[in-house]
């Protein structure tokens, strides 16, 4: 009897392991769950640049671009930051919210922010929680670690619908635009 009840429990877990995301290691050795396309986005609850708390049910009912980025005040974020500040009304009016994350801290952000006059907030994610989460990579820079530059695209529900991987900061906020507009229908 035990046997057989041993089998439908490895069974029933063997199904339910078909249904959860893979697990992946990351440089740290330690496991982390990838965000998946079509289910709901992993939640998070983290401080923008003015120290608010800013979590993922912040958005429903909204369109939402969470872009990841290595470092602040570094020139390709520095591109990405400016042209999500300047293209911020076409975003707004197609009812879609952008947020930039990193694994800088608020204080960081915040110098970045003022820095650049950036209207768009930034998510700070120093134990790198979301970022671990959401199965974002990373790659070596003359011996140090970064994150990669990755935007993924939440529905108003929370489901995830796209990501985009390695991204080219130059033209991307266009890209994600019209991706968006059309996934809008």
């Amino acid at each position: 009897m035990f046997k057989a009840a041993n089998q439908k429990i490895v069974m029933y877990l063997s199904q339910r392991e078909m249904e959860l995301p893979r697990p992946t290691i990351n440089l740290k050795g330690t496991i982390n769950m990838s965000a998946e396309t079509g289910k709901r986005f992993p939640d998070f609850s983290l401080q923008n640049q003015d120290g608010k708390t800013v979590s993922l049910d912040d958005f429903k009912g909204k369109w939402l671009v969470l872009y990841v980025y290595p470092k602040d005040d570094t020139p390709g974020c520095t591109i990405q930051g400016k042209s999500f500040t300047a293209t911020k009304q076409e975003f707004d009016d197609a009812n879609i919210a952008i947020v930039g994350v990193s694994a800088d801290d608020v204080e960081s952000h915040k110098n970045f922010c003022n820095k650049f006059s950036f209207t768009i907030d930034l998510l700070a994610d120093p134990n790198q929680e979301l970022l671990n989460a959401a199965g974002v990579g990373q790659s070596d820079y003359k011996g140090t670690m970064y994150w990669n530059r990755t935007s993924f695209v939440i529905d108003p529900e929370g489901v995830l619908r796209k990501v985009y991987e390695k991204v080219n900061p130059e033209g991307h906020e266009r890209v994600l635009l019209d991706d968006i507009k059309a996934m809008q229908g």
